[in-house]
């Protein structure tokens, strides 16, 4: 049977979600475990480690997709691209930063996320996607190289 006060939490849960968090961390900070809305806490925790990796994996295809147009489309390169690089690296650094425990996440999508981003390279450039090699052509430590540019292809 669910109590009265962890029903209005679960309700809460479903209608507002920022009011159920300020709830959740109240209860937490108060220790009255028995209030709390342990289902959708634990939902919650689980979805935040997802999210980081996603994150990470998101950043990683972007980054790599503007690897990909710097190199195979020299002649169209632009400041936006540049900034869409850096950023990404940024956002890649960050997250890493926040949680070490991440630190392999790259390498272990750095495949995965160079095939997403030849998929869309092949689109937003109109070039076939045979065009782009099978197989990541850079290096993690390259792609995450503040510095570093292809040369071009």
């Amino acid at each position: 049977m669910i109590s009265g006060r962890h029903q209005i939490v679960s309700e809460t849960y479903l209608a507002d979600f920022n009011s159920w968090i300020a709830q959740t961390t109240q209860l937490l900070r108060e220790r009255r475990w028995h209030e709390i809305d342990v289902l959708h806490l634990i939902e919650e925790v689980e979805d935040l480690g997802k999210s980081e990796r996603r994150g990470i994996a998101s950043q990683l295809t972007r980054l790599l997709l503007h690897l990909l147009k710097w190199q195979y489309q020299s002649q169209r390169r632009s400041d936006s691209w540049l900034d869409s690089i850096t950023d990404a690296r940024t956002q890649i650094e960050l997250a890493l930063e926040d949680s070490p425990s991440l630190k392999s996440y790259p390498a272990e999508q750095l495949e995965e996320s160079y095939q997403r981003a030849r998929r869309q390279a092949a689109k937003q450039t109109s070039l076939e996607i045979a065009m782009f090699p099978d197989a990541c052509p850079y290096s993690l430590e390259l792609v995450l190289a503040e510095d570093w540019l292809p040369e071009s292809g």
